[in-house]
């Protein structure tokens, strides 16, 4: 299936006064070469040593064999079950993968105490964890290795035996996997973790869980002529276009899956745009909506919809989306499109798209939490079993959870947005993600929704780095479960906490109000939220 990028009325007068210019400065074909200059002198040495994802098919194809000679092996052996330890690009793509073939995947990319439990669980003799980690000092995939570890050896199984490690050559955990005897893949070290679908963070984890990645890779280089050429049909240059030059500008971008094969792919979408584009005051904010989110009602001027379907030409033709841009593709080939559709927005909002200088905030402001280990503030209220705490007390002035919520609205400026992030066991409470609907019909303006802390891994970096336009609602659980991590002085339960707490400090240093609800009886506390937010 080869790509379709089918534009609205208003992306189309943006895709014919930019591409000409793309096409004669050879945007394309400089891309698909490498040319870290693209991006201008100061981002150019970082672009140098994070662009081979361009040439991801070709050094990943002897992966494949690799990949499947191991899960034969596993099978061999009973290990039929594969638990994915990561975190950002290192769980999303491999999560989409799987979901799109039909294979079971555990994805562990949270550290709450019950859902590594959960994972935990499992019949761990039939059990491969996956440990994917770019740099090897991810503090939840680290904590997440201990935790498997540790079980694995209680039960009187080898570690080595049952520990696949995706990371860079010469790493912490590189060494660290090496001198325990794990099986190791090498990524390529110029590829950054939100490009990395087509390279070992993606195929390894999908490829053992049973995902044809062979054909994946097929998908994504029978693409690879449409991407590279300098032309005005080139799918990549016109999406570039349209997402981000529209005028008046649209700085928000509404991504529905509809009546495509392909599941989950917004998620990936999300963070690959967030932590490519929102720094330096400015970025496209992704937000995945239902095709029944309010948003499609209210249609704010400032939100660019972007709907993903299964043939985009026969879609226009049978419906009328007026304003919206169609996409169609097979998943390998989308992949491609979208790195090389961002990585050119990047060039057109003079940004690049391969730093993220804010991610580091948060995760030191937890650091800081978990060393210094403060006691936890007093609430400004609790209504309910609902400890309500906020960034700034006139927040709370009505002492009540609904009059805080609006409180929180009344911040939100003109083209401003709604951040809801969860920082909870999404197993046991994936009906929150439910809010985000009555968020956005409540407020009046685009919302997101996070399981935390994944986002801090993607979205994180536009809520930091980005326009200053976001409020912030963070909804935390308060639980009797917990979990030690071995050779560590803290919980899971202290760490997603801390998480919890640091990104808030940061955001309130940076002016982004916060509120922050922390549920106590899961069913009823719930209930309370939901009614609050309508």
């Amino acid at each position: 299936m080869s790509l379709s990028v089918h534009v609205s009325q208003a992306a189309k007068a943006a895709v014919d006064s930019l591409v000409p210019g793309l096409v004669a400065d050879l945007v394309a074909s400089r891309v698909t070469a490498a040319d870290s200059s693209l991006w201008g002198a100061d981002a150019e040495a970082e672009a140098s040593v994070r662009l081979g994802w361009v040439e991801a098919v070709s050094v990943s194809r002897p992966l494949v064999a690799e990949i499947v000679a191991l899960r034969g092996d596993l099978a061999a052996r009973g290990v039929d079950r594969v638990v994915l330890a990561g975190m950002g690009g290192s769980s999303l793509a491999p999560e989409v993968i799987a979901n799109t073939a039909g294979v079971p995947l555990t994805v562990l990319d949270s550290t709450s105490p019950a859902q590594v439990l959960a994972a935990l669980d499992g019949d761990l003799a039939r059990t491969v964890l996956v440990v994917s980690s770019k740099s090897g000092t991810t503090v939840e995939t680290d904590a997440q290795r201990r935790a498997f570890e540790a079980a694995f050896s209680d039960l009187g199984i080898d570690p080595a035996e049952h520990i696949v490690v995706v990371t860079d050559p010469g790493s912490a955990l590189d060494t660290l996997a090496t001198d325990a005897g794990y099986r190791v893949f090498h990524a390529d070290p110029n590829v950054g973790g939100r490009y990395s679908a087509l390279t070992a963070f993606g195929l390894v984890p999908a490829g053992l869980a049973g995902a044809d990645i062979a054909e994946l890779l097929d998908e994504a280089e029978a693409s690879l002529l449409q991407l590279a050429v300098d032309s005005a049909e080139n799918p990549a240059l016109r999406l570039a276009a349209a997402i981000t030059g529209v005028e008046p500008r649209r700085d928000k971008l509404g991504l529905i899956t509809d009546g495509t094969h392909i599941e989950g792919l917004p998620d990936w979408i999300e963070q690959l745009v967030a932590e490519s584009t929102g720094k330096n005051g400015t970025g496209i904010l992704p937000v995945v909506l239902l095709p029944v989110s309010p948003e499609l009602d209210s249609q704010p001027a400032d939100l660019q919809i972007v709907r993903l379907v299964e043939d985009a030409d026969q879609f226009h033709m049978r419906e009328r989306h007026p304003g919206e841009i169609l996409v169609s593709g097979s998943l390998g080939a989308m992949f491609l499109l979208w790195e090389h559709a961002v990585a050119i927005a990047g060039h057109l909002l003079a940004i690049n798209p391969f730093d993220q200088p804010d991610v580091d905030s948060a995760k030191a402001a937890a650091r800081g939490l978990l060393e210094e280990r403060p006691a936890r503030t007093e609430p400004a209220f609790v209504q309910d079993g609902v400890e309500v705490r906020v960034s700034d007390s006139a927040l709370a002035a009505s002492g009540t959870v609904e009059g805080v919520l609006d409180a929180l609205w009344a911040t939100l400026p003109d083209d401003g947005y709604v951040s809801v992030q969860a920082y909870v066991n999404r197993l046991e409470l994936g009906q929150l993600q439910g809010i985000r609907e009555m968020v956005a019909a409540d407020s009046g303006r685009p919302a997101t929704f996070g399981w935390g802390p994944r986002f801090l891994h993607s979205t994180g970096q536009y809520h930091k780095g980005g326009p200053a336009q976001g409020v912030f609602l963070q909804i935390l659980e308060r639980t009797d479960v917990d979990l030690e991590i071995p050779g560590l002085p803290f919980t899971f339960g202290q760490l997603i906490e801390a998480q919890a707490a640091g990104d808030a400090a940061v955001l309130s240093a940076h002016g982004r109000p916060v509120v922050s609800l922390t549920i106590t009886d899961a069913v009823d506390d719930v209930l309370t939220l939901f009614t609050a937010a309508q």
